[in-house]
């Protein structure tokens, strides 16, 4: 099976990693990465919750995924978490403004498959563990500087900041606003609509009025005509 050409690291951990059917490495833990250059060498998995070492994988020992489960090719080198937890990456790193306020955390990235580069980071405004938090698209040229734990940026908010994945509560909001904003245009367009009946109305009455009254008049200088004549041919008058 042909490997994915890019691959998020929230995916790549969240896969078991497998030597073949009867050897299990267990699932993704976190990412051996080389930050200057942005780019990721690998990553390593845990065994079991009560195992205290990891096994630490090249990103080039994968050689198919399928399912949940990535098969790897040849054996892991073996470490702990106290020597990996002194490993440099931006994975959770706080993401500083230009007026030195933090915006954000870094909570994944999308890579290549095959070279390992960094394609771009997201960030969470918060917690990057919270699921269903939304995510924002920060591009390599954005960052300016970086230090342990921090990364600094040429941005004033994550406004400025392309949306890739929207939370669950936004995406209500948003809705929300796009239900109220489709009644108030329904009721503008109903609102424009019956103005303009009145208006139409005002224009016809006037002339039915008009009508009306020429009607009358007609009528009466009709009969004060024939009362009229009648008065002159009568004899006693």
């Amino acid at each position: 099976m042909k490997l994915p050409k890019e691959f998020l690291l929230s995916d790549l951990l969240s896969h078991n990693v497998k030597g073949n059917a009867i050897l299990n490495y267990g699932n993704g833990e976190n990412v051996w990465m080389h930050p200057p250059v942005h780019r990721i060498l690998g990553w390593y998995s845990r065994p079991s919750n009560f195992d205290l070492k990891r096994n630490v994988w090249r990103l080039n020992q994968i050689n198919q995924i399928i399912d949940n489960d990535i098969y790897i090719k040849g054996d892991p080198a073996i470490s702990d978490i106290a020597t990996l937890n002194r490993f440099p990456t931006l994975i959770e790193a706080n993401l500083i403004n230009t007026k030195g306020s933090k915006i954000g955390v870094i909570a994944d990235f999308l890579f290549e498959m095959k070279t390992g580069n960094i394609k771009f980071y997201l960030v969470s405004r918060s917690n990057p563990r919270m699921p269903g938090s939304s995510r924002w698209r920060l591009n390599l040229q954005d960052i300016t500087d970086q230090q342990p734990g921090l990364v600094f940026c040429s941005l004033d908010s994550l406004s400025d900041l392309s949306l890739i994945k929207s939370s669950l509560k936004n995406e209500i909001f948003t809705k929300g606003k796009k239900i109220i904003d489709r009644f108030d245009d329904m009721r503008n367009t109903a609102t424009n609509r019956l103005e303009d009946w009145l208006e139409e109305d005002e224009d016809i009455n006037p002339n039915s009025e008009f009508k009306r009254n020429s009607f009358y008049n007609e009528e009466n200088e009709a009969r004060f005509i024939k009362n009229k004549n009648k008065n002159e041919d009568d004899p006693w008058i």
